[in-house]
Parts: C-alpha cells; structure tokens; sequence
C-alpha cells in the first residue's frame, strides 16, 4: 500500500486560476478540479436533471363521455329467411347483432320475396324481435296477414338494412 507524505509545508497550483495555495488548503470539486478555497464553487442545482415519473396513461373505471346513436346496419345480400310454407315468421341473419329479444327494428332497402310485399316488409312501426342466437333473430308478421308461399326461401334484397324505428342524424 502506498504512503503518502503528510505535505504540511506543500504548495499546489490550482487547476482553474493558476495561483499557489497551501495543498492542505485546496479543495477538489465535483468536476475533478484542484482549487484554492476562494475559488471553490458547489455544484449548481441545475446542473442535476431532477428525476421526472411518466405521467399515468390509464384511467380507472372509464366511462364513455356519451352513447352513440343507433344506426342503420347493412345486410349481407339476401340476409332474410322465410320459415315453412304458410308462416309468417321471417328469420334474420345479422352477424353479431348485439340485439335483445323485443327490441323493436325496422327493416329499409327491401326486395319482395316468397310472398311477403315491400311495404309490409318495410312497415314504418318497424318489428319486435326475437333473438335466436348472437347471429341470428326472428321477425312475426302475422298482424300483416301475409305468409310465406313456398317457404323456406332466402330474399330481402342486395342492400337491405336493419335499424331503429327512427334515425338521427
């Protein structure tokens, strides 16, 4: 282990301004230089970046600010099947409807088919619905007095649609 002189007498120059001081009496600072006491300055605040947390991104328990209004949904081409020859129940395949039993929709864009007419497929008081499955649900017509003639037929038109009774816009 090295041993050093105890420099009681020792002069050092300091590293900012070139003077001679006492070496006892030199100060180091944060930097690495050796200085006289007069000329030793701390290190400023400044220089040390304060510690800074991400802010938090996630909120807790959300709620959505307002509820989207319903809208009309297009159908996939002929998206209607009558049920058996002489019903007048009409199954509707709509994937992922998200609907309950007994809502109420009205059907727009329609095409006639096995038996049943535009305009009481297209009825402005629009339909109770019965909810089959999450892809499918059933309408009953029977208030209109139409049935199906052949039955079991797919109909309803390339761009029918299925919304609420009325639309906002």
């Amino acid at each position: 282990m090295a041993t050093y002189a105890s420099g009681k007498k020792a002069y050092g120059i300091s590293d900012r301004s070139g003077f001679r001081y006492r070496l006892r009496e030199m100060r180091k600072e944060w930097n690495g230089l050796l200085v006289g006491p007069d000329e030793w300055e701390e290190k400023h605040p400044q220089l040390e970046a304060p510690r800074v947390s991400p802010d938090p991104q996630a909120l807790r328990d959300p709620r959505p600010e307002r509820i989207e209004p319903a809208v009309e949904v297009l159908l996939t081409p002929n998206a209607f099947t009558s049920g058996s020859s002489g019903s007048s129940v009409i199954t509707v395949y709509e994937p992922g409807h998200g609907r309950s039993t007994d809502d109420v929709v009205r059907l727009r864009k329609m095409v006639a088919f096995d038996g049943f007419t535009v305009s009481t497929l297209e009825d402005a008081g629009g339909y109770s619905i019965t909810v089959t499955n999450s892809d499918e649900y059933t309408i009953d017509l029977t208030d209109s007095g139409e049935t199906s003639t052949t039955g079991d037929q797919r109909g309803g038109g390339e761009n029918a649609t299925v919304g609420p009774v009325t639309l906002e816009s």
